[in-house]
């Protein structure tokens, strides 16, 4: 079963949207599980402290690396990848999430305040990952975001299995849009493609939207997709 085990002080803000829809339901079922682990549960003095002010000065508080690998090494005596929510980390590409959800789960410290400890992260070997360009008030609710995007890939959670293979990034490309009845909405109509049932033609006009909306919209995914169809001509 694939396991995430959150290491968070707010415990209480899990399974939170994880506990509805897909990832629900996958749960449920037995597919996945979580743990939500309560860092101050491993914090040595009555107090629960797992913070202290910063080394050199500044604003802020930062959390003690004692406690966060104690919490580590009760949690994570598996090989399950330890990751670090965290804006200077690497960006969390579709790519990482197939890898971390293919394999046996991950082990999540959510920091807080102004940051962790560089030395439980390098002691601990944590991976350092970001959901975007910004700060957020701690880790937890880009935890959810990773393992939304792992679960629903685990065998048997979405419903078809193709449906994966044909979503943004899976190719290095936007998805195509999309349509359903009514076939005239406010003037709008459906491409009359998309009504010949000529499966051909319909894959043809998905594969070209996709291609066009990359190009406009993510230069880099474009660049990474026509770098990846050379390859393959020069394989060929």
């Amino acid at each position: 079963m694939w396991r995430a085990s959150v290491i968070t002080i707010f415990p209480e803000l899990f399974p939170g949207p994880l506990g509805a829809s897909l990832a629900g339901k996958a749960q449920g079922k037995g597919l996945w599980a979580l743990d939500a682990v309560d860092l101050r549960d491993f914090a040595p003095d009555r107090h629960r402290t797992v913070d202290d002010t910063p080394a050199g000065g500044g604003p802020g508080m930062v959390m003690k690396p004692d406690v966060i690998a104690h919490a580590i090494d009760a949690v994570a005596s598996d090989a399950r990848p330890r990751l670090l929510m965290s804006a200077r980390g690497a960006p969390l590409t579709q790519a990482r999430a197939e890898q971390l959800a293919f394999g046996a789960g991950v082990v999540i410290v959510c920091g807080r305040f102004e940051g962790v400890d560089e030395r439980v992260i390098e002691g601990r070997h944590l991976e350092e990952l970001s959901i975007g360009d910004y700060v957020l008030s701690g880790g937890e609710l880009a935890a959810m975001v990773l393992i939304d995007a792992c679960v629903r890939l685990i065998p048997g959670v979405m419903g078809k299995e193709e449906s994966a293979a044909e979503e943004s990034f899976a190719q290095h490309l936007l998805e195509y849009p999309h349509y359903t009845k009514p076939q005239v909405w406010e003037g709008r109509a459906i491409p009359e493609v998309l009504l010949s049932g000529d499966h051909g033609k319909v894959a043809a006009w998905r594969r070209a939207e996709a291609e066009r909306l990359t190009r406009a919209r993510r230069p880099n995914l474009w660049a990474a997709y026509l770098a990846e169809v050379a390859d393959k001509a020069t394989e060929g």
